[in-house]
């Protein structure tokens, strides 16, 4: 009764109790599943579904609601939930894939269905192209792109044209483009190359180094946007970047631009359709973000904590319940 009468005559000091204590709740809550709406408890608040792949995390998809659905336990650098519902894989090297590999995963029964054995020294990326075949880059001695069939047979080789130095730092998130052309970034090459895949000739080299090569600035993820433009994702220098179709660039998001560090070396990156991009930090670690959602006014909008480390790459499949349809965005 007493507590009644304070609220009628001062109903702001029982609203501001009443709204500390479901905040509390909530963060408890954010805690516990590691997904955290930005401006919680507005009606548009965002939550994502998304597979992850990495070394420690291995091959997972993790719920709107910050739960672990299902995973892989084998160490991936590249992947896609499939329209029938497997799990596309480009394998690290393991006892059973020296070199990396290849692989469809059935979703219910964790069952191989398919597999390629990388033939030089690592397999980095995989994508699955229209008429069933796989673009995949496979990084050694001589660079390629190669597209193989489900038997597991070549039936493409285009070289890449990028440093043999350092076999791991050749390139990352080969992409066949809308045109057929392919788009590779080559890390310490620091460029995105465009190449024709039949003549193996370069079209177009977009350059990362435009702060010095000291920033690190290497090209690890690169999107062509259907206006043209090309988003990059610059892993160590902790930037993500968009050129125009000239390789100026006109648009970039930093730390600084944050005014927080949720940069932590920025590998997979991902444009939705809406116009924001998710951004991965790999090195993350504990209750460090691990993936957010950035507007393109640079304003935070969504961040996942869960899980102990960074993901390589990943894959936004839903948001707020509904499927992602544009994937190939990534």
């Amino acid at each position: 009764m007493q507590l009644r009468n304070r609220a009628h005559s001062e109903p702001g000091i029982a609203f501001s109790q009443i709204n500390r204590f479901w905040l509390l709740l909530l963060m408890v809550v954010c805690c516990f599943t590691g997904s955290i709406p930005v401006d919680a408890g507005e009606e548009d608040s965002i939550r994502h579904s998304f597979l992850g792949v990495g070394k420690a995390n291995r091959a997972v998809i993790i719920g709107e609601d910050g739960a672990v659905e299902w995973k892989f336990d084998m160490p991936a650098s590249d992947g896609w939930v499939l329209p029938n519902g497997n799990v596309l894989l480009a394998l690290y090297g393991t006892k059973e894939f020296p070199h990396g590999g290849v692989v469809e995963v059935d979703r219910k029964t964790k069952q191989i269905l398919f597999q390629y054995q990388g033939q030089q020294k690592e397999i980095s990326t995989v994508q699955p192209l229209a008429d069933g075949t796989f673009l995949v880059a496979e990084l050694g001695p001589e660079p390629r792109a190669i597209v193989i069939n489900r038997q597991g047979k070549i039936v493409k080789t285009t070289p890449l044209q990028c440093q043999k130095n350092n076999t791991h730092m050749q390139t990352r998130m080969l992409r066949v483009l809308p045109n057929g052309h392919y788009i590779a970034p080559h890390l310490l090459d620091f460029a995105v190359k465009e190449y024709d895949p039949e003549s193996g000739a370069v079209l177009q080299v977009i350059a990362t180094d435009d702060r010095g090569r000291e920033k690190r600035d290497w090209p690890f993820t690169a999107i062509r946007l259907k206006n043209g433009n090309t988003l990059i994702a610059c892993t160590n220098g902790n930037r993500i970047i968009e050129t125009n179709p000239q390789g100026k660039i006109i648009w970039s998001v930093t730390n600084a631009d944050l005014g927080e560090n949720l940069f932590y070396d920025a590998c997979g990156a991902q444009r939705l359709p809406n116009g924001n991009t998710v951004i991965a930090s790999y090195r993350a670690k504990g209750d460090q973000v691990k993936l957010f959602e950035v507007t393109p006014d640079k304003k935070v909008v969504w961040r996942y904590t869960g899980m102990k480390s960074g993901f390589h790459h990943f894959q936004i499949l839903t948001t707020n319940g509904k499927p992602v349809k544009e994937n190939t965005w990534k």
